[in-house]
């Protein structure tokens, strides 16, 4: 059963549209989760406060991974897939009961893994490498997600196959769909390598296996660990063009291009694994340097492409909008007071110049060595899977509640500012940590300062600042994070209903108008943007490369 949507014009199967607000529910509180337990660590790591005691420390750690690296992004994921292959193809959803048994089987595998753990049943950490051992329902409970997440991948694909059966999907799909096929494609691949490990590890703590090898463990759950990672990266990239064309009616300039960096995504991305093995006996150096440096590089090579490809669209859209003095008019006149449009533009730059760079430094196996196992290395990942996806997620949230919830945003002038608090709270919290773990600072240590352990190690006096301004930042990111989910929960479950276009507080923008003929650059701002961001990573390039000199002196 269809409805057609007032706004968009698009049939809305009715099933589609059940599973995806499930599934977007779940992942509002698995978001908050998750931010609970970050600030309580926040406020442990810095050490003024030092806040929980090393017990519930590591426990909590355990949480926040698992709630903010896994059930947040998947459920969110999900929720999407079936958006993308159903509301935008005008599908019908190709298996309701399966849809349930996916849903069923994802909620109870986050139910047993978060209660094992709160129970102090499973203090292994996210990474849980053996021989840390955990309740056997805490595997298990990885394992009833994870099925549950490969069926409704499955799923996806099935709407997809139907919908092009049954020719609602054009020639070609429209690259948002595109694009989260090869996030698709990419997490077949990731919780494949789960089953591989977790399998026989809740095998292994049900006592039927007698030993599990760390190194083998390792080598294969970073297949999984650092692999889902990039199924955000596609899912991100994807909705960065979708919120181009709704914000501004802006398509990429060339879609070829951008189609063929998504291959790019599928073939290598998941090799950049191996730089969380470079110091692992496990693999030979010439394995570890082709996937730290060749294999990597294809995989950046999609993201600069994309890097490129979005803001570029949203130029040509702008000028062919009628803005286009100077280099960034259409800079200046975008929709800033679109907090979808808002949090793409600031997930571009964060993921850029906060997560894109340390990604590539930290990920080769030369200059890894000076951060490996140090705080710089989560500093990276608040600016990829923090600023970039989950930014990314909030903002498209803005689209999804009038459009699939059928509701009015709660406080749209709150709205409109949480993106930039969020922005600037995690990225002063992500260059906090990165420059911690510069000076040293350990990745996982409750106690940085060593107290009552057999020595003792004196840090740079600029630590103390570093951790000042990381709590400071922490916090910020927590504030609106929780303004965020209170407008989300406000929104969908009180707030006005929908009765037509005119209580769309963020607009559709139609297509941007057919280009007229220029001479020189179409997308010149960008051109001059993505220098910029070039220029930047070749000084941090180099100054990586200054302090793996300095570190490896010998007297």
């Amino acid at each position: 059963m269809f409805r057609t949507c007032d706004i968009t014009g698009f049939k809305v199967d009715l099933n589609s549209e059940k599973f995806i607000r499930l599934n977007a529910v779940m992942a509002v509180v698995s978001l908050l989760l998750a931010i609970v337990a970050a600030i309580l660590l926040v406020f442990t790591r810095y050490q003024p406060v030092h806040l929980l005691d090393a017990e519930w420390y590591y426990r909590l750690t355990t949480f926040h991974g698992l709630n903010a690296l896994i059930f947040w992004i998947v459920f969110f994921e999900i929720a999407g897939l079936y958006f993308g292959s159903t509301v935008v193809l005008n599908q019908k959803f190709c298996s309701p009961l399966l849809g349930w048994v996916s849903f069923v089987l994802m909620v109870a595998g986050f139910l047993l893994v978060d209660v094992m753990i709160m129970m102090g049943k499973a203090d292994v950490m996210m990474t849980s490498y053996v021989p840390l051992k955990a309740h056997p329902l805490y595997y298990l409970g990885i394992i009833l997600f994870a099925v549950g997440a490969l069926l409704g991948v499955s799923l996806f694909f099935a709407n997809v196959v139907n919908a092009k059966r049954e020719k609602n999907a054009g020639e070609t799909l429209p690259l948002f769909t595109y694009g989260l096929v090869a996030a698709a494609i990419i997490a077949v691949i990731t919780l494949a390598t789960g089953a591989i490990i977790y399998i026989p590890t809740f095998l292994w703590s049900l006592g039927l296996i007698e030993a599990m090898d760390p190194a083998v463990y390792k080598l294969v759950w970073w297949g999984l660990g650092h692999s889902s990672q990039q199924i955000n990266v596609s899912a991100m990239v994807s909705i960065w063009y979708l919120t181009t064309f709704l914000a501004l009616g802006g398509t990429s300039i060339n879609e070829r291009v951008s189609r063929s960096a998504f291959v790019l995504y599928i073939l290598f991305i998941c090799l950049a694994s191996a730089h969380h093995l470079l110091t692992d006996p496990a693999t030979s150096s010439a394995w570890k340097v082709w996937n730290t440096s060749y294999a990597m590089y294809l995989a950046v090579l999609a993201s600069m492409i994309h890097a490129f490809a979005v803001p570029s669209s949203m130029e040509s859209a702008q000028r062919r909008w009628g803005f286009n003095k100077g280099l960034f008019e259409w800079l200046a006149k975008a929709p800033w007071s679109n907090p979808a449009f808002t949090s793409v533009v600031l997930a571009c730059i964060g993921f850029g110049f906060i997560g894109g760079t340390t990604g590539v430094i930290f990920g080769m196996e030369q200059t890894n060595i000076i951060v490996h196992n140090t705080l710089a290395i989560p500093g990276h990942f608040k600016g990829t899977v923090v600023i970039g996806t989950t930014l990314t997620f909030m903002g498209i949230t803005y689209y999804l509640i009038p459009l699939i919830f059928r509701r009015k945003i709660v406080a749209f002038k709150l709205a409109q500012i949480q993106p930039w608090l969020f922005f600037f709270g995690i990225a002063i919290l992500a260059v906090s940590m990165i420059a911690l773990g510069q000076l040293g600072v350990p990745r996982r240590h409750w106690d940085s300062s060593f107290s009552g352990g057999p020595f003792t190690h004196t840090f740079n006096p600029s630590v103390d600042f570093f951790w000042t301004l990381m709590m400071l930042g922490g916090s910020l990111a927590f504030i609106a994070a929780l303004i965020w989910v209170l407008q989300v929960v406000v929104s969908v479950f009180f707030g006005p209903k929908i009765t037509g276009p005119q209580d769309m507080q963020l607009p559709l923008s139609p297509l941007a108008p057919a280009a007229k003929e220029h001479k020189g650059y179409e997308a010149p701002g960008t051109l001059v943007l993505t220098l910029l961001f070039l220029a930047t990573f070749a000084v941090l390039f180099f100054v990586n490369w200054k302090w793996l000199a300095a570190t490896w002196w010998v007297k």
